[in-house]
């Protein structure tokens, strides 16, 4: 769900965009609105997560609108598109500080959001990403202490690749598993990882482990290596790009043994890319399912088929999460004041959502419940549920 901060000209960027916004620059709530600076993907090469999430932030905003807004006023939502770069995250973040902004929504990925959050700290505001996944975004690796300003609304690449080592090992009965990721990414080094260390601590053993790098097409080679290992489950910890080839590729070679993944699987372009008949007997772990029965979910599952035209997936319902949960703060704290909007937001708890009801942790991680999707002739069927 998202790719590292790396590359000294964001580093450079960021030193100059630091003067560009000025020291401290304090969040002005006007007479008429309180400003949400929304720094999304929303074009470049991973625009399909990022207008997925802005679609949800900005249709919960509008209906926050609708029942009141928050403190009496309405939220105005400032939206840029950083262009998935994380050079131009930077810049957005700084433009938008500008602006009289309380907080910032987004972005997406981890090397955007991790840019960002350098002008965020800087200008003490307060920032929610809806979809950033690796531990590094709320804490210092470095120091090990959580970053004020920064939180999220969904759960870590470690959990992720916790869940299905245990789903594979207790759910479907696996003791020989494979893993196939791409070795350019370090979300899906991450998950590869976590898997396989709890998959081993459960008794299993790890028979293949390969990888590919984003924007390999032909995978037959590599998958033949590891169909003759004779795993029973083949984890692919990778984007949805990929993981689709995989899928389709494998099942060509007479590979029908299950494969997993993470939520970097979680868009409809799966489908398309793999085919239905393709993906039967394949699951992966995500933060929301359109199917579940939740009368929340089902309202929001609703009001996003009639606005944008389309059924939502997770990063459209965590991105409505966010919105949420920033506007429940701001509430919470009794004021437009982005010091006391952070405190607020670290203090949340219980706060129903349509991915799970999120308490923040001390790392200003939620904690909250994993789905296990499961793909049925191309429809998802929630699988199971995995507690922390």
């Amino acid at each position: 769900m998202r790719k590292y901060f790396k590359g000294a000209v964001v580093i450079a960027a960021i030193a100059w965009l630091f003067g560009m916004a000025g020291c401290g620059q304090t969040a002005e709530k006007t007479k008429e609105t309180i400003k949400i600076g929304v720094n999304y993907e929303l074009s470049g090469a991973v625009a399909e997560y990022g207008t997925k999430s802005s679609n949800g932030t900005l249709l919960a905003i509008e209906e926050i609108n609708k029942d009141g807004g928050v403190l009496g006023t309405t939220l105005e939502p400032i939206r840029m598109d950083n262009k998935s770069d994380n050079a131009e995250a930077v810049s957005v973040a700084a433009r938008l500080a500008q602006k009289g902004i309380v907080a910032y929504i987004g972005p997406c990925t981890t090397g955007k959001t991790l840019a960002a959050s350098e002008i965020a700290t800087k200008n003490k505001l307060p920032l929610v990403t809806p979809t950033a996944t690796d531990p590094s975004v709320t804490v210092d690796p470095k120091t090990n202490e959580t970053k004020k300003y920064i939180f999220r609304t969904c759960f870590l690449d470690p959990f992720q690749g916790t869940v299905m080592a245990k789903f594979a090992s207790a759910e479907l009965k696996c003791t020989k598993a494979a893993i196939l990721m791409d070795t350019s990414n370090d979300y899906s080094k991450g998950l590869a990882k976590a898997f396989e260390e709890a998959f081993v601590q459960q008794g299993g053993t790890i028979v293949a482990k390969e990888g590919y790098v984003e924007g390999d097409k032909d995978f037959k080679a590599t998958l033949t290596k590891i169909r003759g290992k004779n795993p029973e489950v083949i984890f692919v910890p990778g984007y949805y790009n990929e993981a689709g080839l995989i899928v389709k590729q494998g099942r060509e070679l007479g590979i029908n043994v299950p494969f997993i993944g993470g939520d970097g699987w979680g868009s409809d372009q799966l489908v398309k890319i793999a085919g239905a008949q393709a993906l039967n007997n394949t699951f992966f772990c995500n933060h929301f399912a359109s199917t579940s029965q939740d009368p929340k979910v089902q309202k929001f599952v609703a009001a996003y088929k009639a606005k944008y035209g389309t059924e939502p997936d997770a990063f459209a319902a965590l991105g409505y999460d966010a919105a949420y949960l920033l506007a429940d703060a701001i509430k919470r704290a009794g004021a437009a004041d982005p010091e006391k909007i952070t405190k607020a937001l670290a203090e949340t708890k219980n706060l129903p959502g349509v991915t799970g009801t999120l308490t923040m942790d001390k790392q200003h991680n939620p904690v909250k419940t994993a789905i296990v999707i499961e793909l049925k002739d191309g429809k998802q069927v929630v699988k199971t549920e995995i507690k922390p």
